[in-house]
């Protein structure tokens, strides 16, 4: 008689092929490991907002050590995530995806967007405990248990947005899922190849020999056209840096900033070098990687510094400077006395005063001074 299947509850087993070669459930295996807690979040918001969510997976394994982390997100969204050691697997959101979660029961959802399609999905999974936010009868968003109640307030009173609140994005996420808050940094992993390919850059061009790479990270979503300098701004700074011994500048961003980049290029002549922009996310985070330190506006790029360990120099006008954390690495350059910063708005109906009141100045200052602590710990080791 053909013995039953075991069917282990084991994370590599997948009921259909073998999880290693030459290996068996029947016969025992050494690589045995527990699914544990069985955890899902749902994060189908703007590539800022996954790499920023990518904060809580910490905080997740300390409360939940033997855990299965499981996310489902968008499939611009999903490279962020690869080599993550946090997560067991990723999810794209697409209908054969759908599926297969909605067959699943898990024993934590957590859906960090407040979005209705977020929501929605939300409340259709099998789950022991739902946190974040989800939709009442109505079709409203609502929050889901007490703590993502003031996360929730965030999105309906702009005046405890804008000048009460003082919590970064990664605190709020954790509080509102009942985590312990350690200020995690984000987890963005390159892997051993991306870093070969880093290196290899570097020194084809001429990035590697001890000068201080500055990064300028030039554009923005096409959501928010305003968070970025003018071109003429860039320009400036970037002659104005180029004058300074052991300083090489390098232009990064994604497709939407290409003719920006190239009429930089253009104005400031060989003094800057341009990375590619069209070769994909990972590519572009590689970029970022070539450099020390990045000077941004509030967008995925100086996000993905973050989560790449630069030291950052941000400028803010339109977007809330108090959610963004730099984990001390880095400065933050914010409209002081400007009566309409933050406003979130898509459309600027004062002239863009927070873009004119950037201060290129302090922003050489910085460049300046972490210059010179760079050169004193070369000199210390």
């Amino acid at each position: 008689m053909t013995p039953a299947p075991i069917i282990p509850e084991c994370k590599h087993f997948n009921g259909y092929k073998p999880c290693f070669p030459g290996l068996t459930c029947l016969e025992g295996c050494a690589r045995h490991e527990p699914i544990g807690t069985k955890i899902l979040i749902v994060n189908l918001d703007a590539m800022v907002n996954v790499l920023v969510t990518t904060s809580i997976l910490p905080a997740l394994k300390r409360k939940y050590p033997q855990s299965s982390i499981f996310w489902i997100t968008l499939g611009n969204a999903a490279p962020l995530l690869r080599h993550n050691p946090h997560l067991d697997r990723v999810y794209l959101w697409e209908p054969e995806q759908w599926l297969i979660l909605q067959q699943m029961t898990f024993d934590v959802v957590l859906n960090v967007d407040k979005s209705r399609r977020s929501c929605a999905f939300t409340m259709g999974l099998r789950a022991a405990a739902k946190l974040g936010f989800g939709l009442n009868a109505h079709g409203a968003i609502i929050p889901l248990n007490p703590e993502a109640e003031e996360n929730y307030r965030l999105g309906l009173d702009d005046h405890f947005k804008f000048k009460v609140n003082q919590k970064t994005v990664p605190q709020l996420q954790c509080e509102q899922f009942s985590l312990e808050y350690r200020r995690d940094p984000y987890t963005l992993v390159l892997s051993d190849e991306e870093r070969q390919f880093c290196m290899a850059y570097r020194q084809e061009h001429g990035l590697d020999n001890g000068d201080l790479v500055v990064g300028f990270n030039t554009g923005c979503s096409e959501l928010y056209p305003n968070k970025k300098m003018t071109v003429e701004q860039h320009v400036t700074l970037i002659e104005r840096l180029g004058l300074l011994p052991g300083v090489r500048l390098v232009l990064v961003g994604g497709p939407e900033d290409t003719v920006r980049n190239a009429e930089i290029v253009r104005r400031a002549g060989r003094s800057v070098l341009s990375t590619p922009t069209t070769e994909g996310v990972r590519r572009g985070l590689c970029s970022i990687e070539c450099c020390d330190l990045i000077v941004t506006g509030d967008s995925f790029g100086m996000h993905a510094a973050i989560g790449l360990g630069k030291h950052v120099i941000a400028w803010f006008g339109l977007s809330c400077w108090t959610e963004v954390d730099l984990y001390d690495r880095g400065a933050k350059l914010i409209p002081e006395g400007l009566h309409c910063a933050p406003c979130w708005k898509q459309v600027c109906p004062y002239n863009l005063e927070c873009i004119q009141m950037i201060d290129l100045d302090a922003i050489l200052g910085h460049v300046r001074s972490f210059l010179e602590l760079r050169r004193t710990a070369q000199v210390s080791a």
